[in-house]
């Protein structure tokens, strides 16, 4: 009989900030490869929204900068609902300005929602994982988690924080039967680059630092989640994949 490693029937995965980009895009693929998704986000009108184009999709509202909160949403899920087999660890936030100027409050903000929620959301999680000796874990790293860029310096200090953690909770976890890796997208067409793909001179510049000469397509990141989410990376820990068109492969 042959095994299809990438199938994911049976499965259900916990999708972080999920109601739009990359998390959405993201949860969509998950379930096209056999997952029932849980779509997360702090916004249940949103939530809401997304979840009714994806079949069979559940919404849990909480914010996942919220350690209590994330614990308690899980904890509960995981009574009422049943096991969370994998989790892709999505949410997060940019706030771009030059450094010397860069307010305290975002720097604070960007530390909560894009290395805190990693994780809160992933050690709640884990301790139902672990007790299964079973799970995947997908943090979404980035391009800045190996390169810098002006005016982002927070941001790449805290995608280079997601990357380490992820070997972190790999070395701590791997032994309970956990597989936690990270996908690092470069540069891709989403609402948070809103900013920067319309302009038009960022995206020249892009196009031509670039190897595949493009901005990236959402679509492009679903089958890197699909291989850590299933059989097929049954041995891969602790890695970081670059989906970035060769960006960080050339200078």
């Amino acid at each position: 009989m042959t095994i299809n490693l990438f199938d994911l029937t049976g499965r259900r995965a916990l999708v972080t900030g999920s109601s739009q980009g990359i998390g959405f895009a993201l949860a969509r693929g998950l379930s096209e490869a056999g997952a029932e998704v849980v779509l997360n986000g702090r916004d249940e009108t949103k939530l809401g929204a997304a979840a009714s184009s994806i079949a069979g999709a559940r919404t849990l509202a909480f914010d996942a900068a919220d350690h209590a909160a994330a614990r308690a949403a899980v904890d509960r899920f995981e009574a009422d609902v049943g096991p969370i087999d994998i989790l892709v660890n999505n949410a997060g936030m940019q706030h771009r300005a030059p450094l010397e100027e860069f307010p305290a409050d975002a720097f604070q903000r960007l530390l909560q929602t894009n290395i805190a929620s990693v994780f809160n959301v992933g050690q709640a999680c884990a301790r139902h994982m672990i007790g299964r000796r079973a799970g995947k874990i997908i943090n979404i790293a980035s391009v800045q988690t190996a390169l810098a860029r002006p005016s982002i310096a927070p941001y790449t200090a805290t995608k280079g924080a997601v990357g380490n953690l992820t070997k972190g909770m790999a070395t701590d976890w791997a032994k309970h039967g956990l597989q936690v890796n990270a996908i690092a997208p470069g540069y891709f067409d989403t609402p948070l680059n809103a900013a920067l793909v319309a302009d038009s001179a960022f995206s020249a510049w892009l196009e031509k630092r670039t190897p595949a000469g493009r901005w990236g397509k959402v679509e492009e990141l679903v089958g890197a989640c699909v291989f850590l989410a299933s059989p097929a990376s049954s041995f891969v820990n602790g890695h970081v994949l670059y989906v970035d068109g060769g960006i960080t492969a050339s200078l």
